[in-house]
Parts: C-alpha cells; structure tokens; sequence
C-alpha cells in the first residue's frame, strides 16, 4: 500500500485501457460463473471496523487444487475470524468447494473438517507428507493452520505437532524444495509487526497521528509506519515434522514487508530461489547458495526498488520465461502511481525492468495491483498475464482524483515480439466491471484444456471466470508426479518440440499473491497437429530425465517419475 499522491499520466493510463494492437486473431473471452448456478455462494468476511485494523484490507487468498484425486479441481478460499481485534458472534468458515464436474460446487467445508477459526489471509496447497493427497497450510494474523489431507475427503488439524508456527502476522506461504532432499518445504512470508493494533486518522489517512479522531474520521494506516519482520523457512524433516531454519539459512537476517512470494530458479544452478515483494521496503531475491543458505541480493539483482531508486508498495509476485531464452523473468504489481514491474532476466543474476517498454506501464499507472498470473489463456504458446486490482483504502475515491477503490481486472496478450497488449475491453463482460480483488488462481476448472480464473474480493463473493476458449488451439495437459523429487516436481524443468521448435518451461512454485494455483500445466499448441516429443528433467535429487516421443494431445497426461505416463 502506499500514501495518497497527486494523481498525473491519467491520460497515458486511459490511452493504455483502450489499446487492442496486437490482439489475436481469434478473440478469447471470458465468463463469470452465476453463484446460483454454480453454487460458490460462500462471500468472504474481512471483519471492516470503523476503527480501521490494517489486516482487514488484505485477504482473501484463494487455491484450486484436487483434494479427492478424482481428476476436478476444486476451490478453496481463505475466510476471517476469530482475532485479538474481531469477535464475530459466530464462527467464521473458509470454504472448501468440491467440483462436481458438471459445472457446479458442493460445499464441503464442515464435512471436510476444516474448522480453524482464524483471522486468515493466505493459502499454499502442497502434499508435505508424499501420500498423494494435496494438503492444506493457511496462513493469518496471530496464527497459521496446517491441514493434513486424511485421503477419505477429510482434513485433521497437524499445526501443533508439525512445529510450524511463524509469529505475528504471516501472508504468502510457499511449498517448495531448497535442499533437494525431494521433501517440500515451507516459506512463509512475514508482514508487518502490528502487535500496537495502531490505527490512522484524517490528516494522514496512510500514517497520520490523530490517534483521537472519531470513528467516522478513520482511515487505514500506512504500513510504514510499522515495524519490519523476517520471513520464516520451514525444513521439511519427514514424518509430518519441521524444523525452522530461519537463522542457519539466512532469512533471520533480514526484515522486510513481505506479501507475494514465488520460488524459481534465476540462475539455472538447480536451487530454487526466492523473490519476495516488500511492502513500502525494497523487495528481496534470496539466492539459494547450495540448498545451505540464502543470500539476498534484491539490490544488486536490479529488483530491489523502481527505476528512480525507491521501495514501491510490493503486492504480488510471478516468475516466467516470456521472452524463451532461458532464463526466468520476474513480475511484481506495486499500488497506483508506482507501476508494476516486468524485470528481464539478462544472466549474471541480474534484471532490467522492462515494464514501459513492453507495455504494462502505461496500463498499470493508476492501478493497485494484487493477484496476478502468467497463463496461456488462447493457447498460442505464449505466455499471457491476468491481474486482479483494488485500492485498499475503501475510502480513496473522495481523495484523490483518478483513483478509486473498486477497479477492473486486466487481461494483457503476449504477441511474441516482446509486446503485452491489453484486451481486456473485448475480452468479456467481466472486465468492465469493478472489484475490491485480492487473491488470484488459475486452473482449468472443467478439463477443456483451457485455464480459468478465481478471484478473492475483500468483503464480497468470489469472482469465478471460465475460460470460452474461441481459438480452438491445440494443447496438451501435464500433472508432474515426483517419486525421487519432490512429489510437487518444483524445479522440474519440461522441454518440448512443436514443429521443430524447443520450447523451455521451469516448474515454479507459488506466485501470485497469498494464492495457490493448479498444480498441472497445459502446454498450448496453437495450430499444430502434435507434440514431437516430450521431456521431463526432474529436481535434484533425482535427476532424472524422462523423454517422450509418442504423446496424445487435447487432453491430460500423469507423469510419474521413471514410470513414463500414466494414463496415456
């Protein structure tokens, strides 16, 4: 978040909206689900005061993940609750929806067991103990919650004998690898310290010190004005336990304002890294030196502020290949008047911030931006992004000029030549509508082969997109199954040949912001009639690589490690 500022380039911005060069040939637009229909009619609580507690801007997160391994994915979205600050008179549930592959959703929250009542923010999906079932870590203020999937569609509460338990108020958990022993382990990204539970009035609703100001003159606080807190990494030591090695890796050194967080490998060493955006602070890149320590270099790395040399207000996160030379990029949405932030990754763990010349700046001027993905979403084989927006401060619209609280999502097309060209005008009915979103995933909810969206809005009900999937474009779908490595395959790296053409994708974890995303990944084929061939190069420690020269396409493929596809 970040303080009112005088509003300019608006005209810049609009121009932005209202670009369509570079628009694909065949229009792909998207549909909101009807919660009538669909049955998401669960609506999020963020437990608003008219004292204002900085907490009940930031959730909900959302993730789409297969809990019952019966081939659909399902939805699960992060509630508030019980809190030192909010004492709602009855217990507030997350939702657990179970996709009935007709299009519709049960809610499963209670059957499943999932009764944690927390003030809660984000979620991570990843199967910790390498049963096969997709467990659950929910991250909050004051608390967190780990949910071991039972694999009878319940749920039992691990958090107390797990040892996970990150202080104060934590946001974006990541599961992922550092030390290649094929267990994943957990990142939990730390927010501000808000022990005072200080809130802001009138004369500076970001930071101001009328601590007397009647209720009607609140406004939210900026998180400057808190302290700064270190981020917490979790070893995964086998038999549901963990060890926090914080200290011993390197994060314990360093505070920072952390919101979205994802896990990639910049340099190609084979160790996952992590790029966390930070809050009104500069943002840190964690360099994983051996799966031993961490060292951050976000300074040097050139992602650490803007291009005129100062923190901006870090919100979410993705890391992508979109040039295909090899080497990830990295992305962070920053609140309006900051820009986002597209960094090129030119080798030597080094980045320049392409965002103008691509053509994000211009659209994002005015925006705060929150979730957000890169996804094929025509499948042409190249990478599209999705961002979902909102201002956190509901009462923006009466003090600054081009700014407003609600604000519509944004849907950018790669065109190949290194240009991202905003659609999102001819792209559905959606996009000319206004949310307070936050969280943001992507999966393919009815097996079409196409993603969609879900999207968390603060204080009201979910916003759930389908795919129309207009271009007809062929694809393949790939669930990675580790054995050796970890049973996420973060880190794997998937190669492919598409009339004659390589084509390169890491397997990252986490991303977005405090949201997980569906664990498979559609591989789009345009036009062409098939895969030439498939390989898999697995994470340390196995190593392996598995190659495939006879693949089906238009539809979905397991692949175990060693095992080849398992259900070709």
């Amino acid at each position: 978040m970040s303080l009112i500022k005088p509003a300019f380039l608006i005209l810049a911005a609009s121009l932005g909206f209202a670009a369509v060069q570079g628009a694909p040939d065949v229009t792909v637009t998207f549909r909101q689900a009807d919660p009538k229909q669909s049955g998401v009619t669960w609506v999020h609580d963020n437990g608003m005061s008219p004292q204002r507690y900085l907490p009940e801007t930031e959730p909900p997160g959302v993730a789409i993940f297969d809990y019952d391994n019966d081939g659909n994915m399902d939805l699960f979205l992060v509630n508030a609750g019980e809190s030192v600050f909010y004492h709602p008179k009855t217990p507030r549930l997350h939702a657990l929806y179970r996709n009935n592959g007709d299009g519709t959703f049960t809610f499963v929250t209670e059957k499943a067991g999932i009764t944690a009542d927390l003030f809660g923010m984000g979620v991570a999906i990843g199967d910790y103990d390498g049963d096969g079932y997709e467990d659950i870590f929910i991250t909050g203020y004051e608390k967190c919650v780990l949910y071991r999937n039972n694999g009878d569609g319940t749920f039992r509460d691990a958090t107390s004998a797990s040892g996970v338990n990150p202080p104060g108020w934590s946001s974006t958990p990541v599961w992922f690898d550092y030390n290649n022993d094929g267990k994943l382990d957990l990142y939990v990204a730390q927010f501000v310290d808000y022990s005072s539970l200080r809130t802001c009035g009138q004369a500076d609703s970001y930071g101001g010190a009328l601590e007397t100001a009647s209720a009607e003159q609140r406004f939210y606080c900026a998180p400057r004005i808190f302290p700064p807190t270190s981020s917490h990494l979790y070893r995964n030591e086998g038999g549901g336990k963990f060890t926090d090695v914080s200290a011993e890796t390197g994060f314990a050194g360093s505070v920072g304002k952390g919101w979205g967080a994802v896990a990639t490998d910049i340099n190609n060493d084979g160790f996952m890294d992590i790029f966390q955006a930070n809050d009104m602070v500069a943002n840190f890149l964690w360099l994983n030196r051996g799966g031993k320590r961490f060292e951050e270099t976000g300074l040097a790395a050139g992602i650490a502020y803007s291009m005129d040399g100062v923190p901006r207000s870090g919100m979410a996160v993705d890391a992508v290949d979109i040039n295909e030379d090899g080497r990830e990029d990295l992305f962070v949405s920053n609140i309006d008047q900051e820009i986002f932030s597209i960094y090129h990754n030119i080798g030597d763990e080094m980045f320049n911030d392409e965002a103008w010349n691509m053509g994000i700046g211009p659209v994002t001027r005015m925006l705060s931006g929150w979730g957000l993905k890169f996804f094929d979403y025509d499948n042409d084989g190249l990478m599209d992004l999705i961002l979902s927006n909102g201002h956190p401060d509901d009462l923006i619209d009466a003090r600054s000029r081009g700014v407003t609280y609600r604000e519509p999502l944004i849907l950018f097309h790669n065109d190949g030549s290194g240009k991202m060209h905003n659609v999102s005008a001819q792209s559905g009915e959606v996009f000319k509508k206004r949310f307070s979103a936050r969280g943001l995933a992507v999966g393919d909810l009815n097996n079409d082969g196409y993603p969609d969206v879900l999207i968390g809005d603060n204080g009201g009900a979910p916003i759930l997109l389908y795919n129309n999937a207009e271009s007809r474009s062929n694809w393949l779908g790939v669930r990675l199954v580790g054995t050796t490595a970890n049973p996420a395959a973060a880190g794997a790296i998937i190669k492919w040949s598409v009339e004659g053409k390589v084509h390169r994708r890491l397997k990252n974890a986490g991303g977005s912001f405090m949201s997980s995303q569906d664990p498979r990944e559609i591989i789009g084929l345009a036009r062409a009639p098939k895969v030439d061939w498939l390989e898999i190069a697995w994470p340390r420690p196995s190593q392996r690589v598995d190659r495939f020269t006879s693949v089906p396409v238009n539809r979905y493929i397991t692949i175990v490690e060693g095992k080849g596809i398992a259900n070709k």
